[in-house]
């Protein structure tokens, strides 16, 4: 599912324009990209946490040439999926509690 596929389903799901439903999907990256740049992270309940996690400078090779390269330290986003949308997408329910 691409950008404009999502879009046309939340169109559908939300009762919105095509347009509407755009700018909420825009709005929504738009704060989480927001949110993450700030170095907090983003939690959905039930459906999972967006996080900033640091990844340590180190070598690595050049797979045409063999030779040995450093790359940078550098920041990248994470996605943990939450219990609910792991039991969704593996067909499970969730038990309940006692």
């Amino acid at each position: 599912m691409n950008k404009a596929e999502l879009s046309e389903q939340i169109s559908k799901d939300a009762d919105l324009t095509k347009t509407q439903a755009n700018a909420v999907l825009d709005s929504f990256t738009n704060a989480v990209v927001a949110t993450l740049k700030k170095g907090d992270t983003v939690t959905l309940v039930g459906f999972g946490t967006f996080s900033i996690s640091q990844r340590a400078a180190r070598n690595g090779r050049n797979p045409q040439t063999g030779e040995t390269i450093k790359i940078k330290a550098r920041k990248v986003a994470k996605f943990k999926a939450g219990k609910d949308f792991k039991d969704k997408i593996a067909g499970t329910k969730a038990k309940a509690k006692k």
